[in-house]
């Protein structure tokens, strides 16, 4: 596959992330993705995204993930993402408090025929957690 696809199939993730449509993640991860940073409990597979990303959803119902720099070679996409939104829903235990949260995230994804089949990642979770006042001390 093309660098260019690869770009195509990330872009559509955060697309289908974006406008909530996560069934569209079944059409872009393969189902032995290898995900090795899942979320605790995260299920195998598209499934496992779409779970996480309704519970993010349902946390910051305007949640948006913006790709601040993409670089990519034929295997690969890596990308530095801004992840906005407003906490109006459970987190981690934590209530709706009604604040706003930004954080910073990484993201490498390795590709094959259009779909994801490995994923590292990492996501300012700590700093999302004290910006709605979760009272974490270091």
């Amino acid at each position: 596959m093309s660098k260019q696809v690869n770009i195509e199939a990330q872009k559509k993730f955060g697309e289908a992330i974006n406008s909530g449509k996560l069934e569209n993640l079944k059409d872009l991860v393969s189902e032995d993705v290898i995900e090795n940073d899942p979320a605790p409990g995260q299920a195998k597979g598209a499934q496992g995204y779409i779970d996480f990303f309704t519970t993010l959803h349902i946390a910051f119902p305007d949640m948006k993930i913006e790709v601040d720099q993409l670089v990519a070679d034929e295997d690969n996409v890596a990308f530095a993402y801004t992840l906005t939104g407003t906490h109006k829903g459970n987190f981690n235990g934590i209530p709706a408090t009604g604040k706003k949260i930004k954080a910073r995230g990484l993201q490498i994804s390795k590709f094959k025929n259009g779909k994801m089949i490995e994923r590292w990642g990492s996501s300012d979770e700590l700093g999302i957690l004290k910006q709605i006042g979760a009272g974490i001390e270091a």
